[in-house]
């Protein structure tokens, strides 16, 4: 099927209590780097449901969104495993459970790591774009959003 308009997808940039940030593989990303868990916004769901929704599909975390913290528009990127234009709402999060789950198939591999730890040649760029910024922000609860237009 044909995409007609770009989709309305959710990522988790998530926080423990031990101030990790969750990274995660996918087989969607061909290039075997890591990302953030998260996914599409189905009809009727808000974004912070979506999240949440999202999130606990793939990892089995429950999390509490802080707030959105970027918007990143996604046309097609060579990296993605089909052709897709996504424009992705990027939420930090937080959560105190360290367990992860990831029973769905969706998701191959995780690590929890600190932001100063994270090897930004690891991620996937659009993660890389999220963990830049926020290395630069890390403030939960500010009102301000990034806009990051490729």
């Amino acid at each position: 099927m044909t995409q007609i308009y770009p989709e309305p997808t959710v990522g988790a940039l998530i926080i423990n209590n031990k101030k990790e940030i969750l990274l995660v593989k996918s087989h969607k990303w061909l290039n075997n780097k890591y990302s953030v868990p998260g996914g599409h916004v189905e009809i009727g769901e808000s974004f912070e449901e979506a999240i949440i929704r999202e999130v606990k599909e793939e990892t089995g975390l429950d999390i509490v969104p802080k707030r959105l913290f970027m918007i990143q528009e996604c046309v097609q990127p060579e990296e993605f495993f089909k052709k897709k234009h996504f424009i992705f709402f990027d939420y930090i999060c937080k959560t105190n459970d360290r367990h992860v789950s990831l029973d769905n198939k969706e998701l191959q591999e995780y690590i929890w790591i600190k932001i100063q730890d994270i090897n930004e040649e690891n991620l996937e760029s659009y993660t890389k774009n999220m963990i830049l910024k926020f290395k630069e922000d890390r403030d939960l609860n500010s009102e301000k959003v990034y806009l990051i237009k490729k």
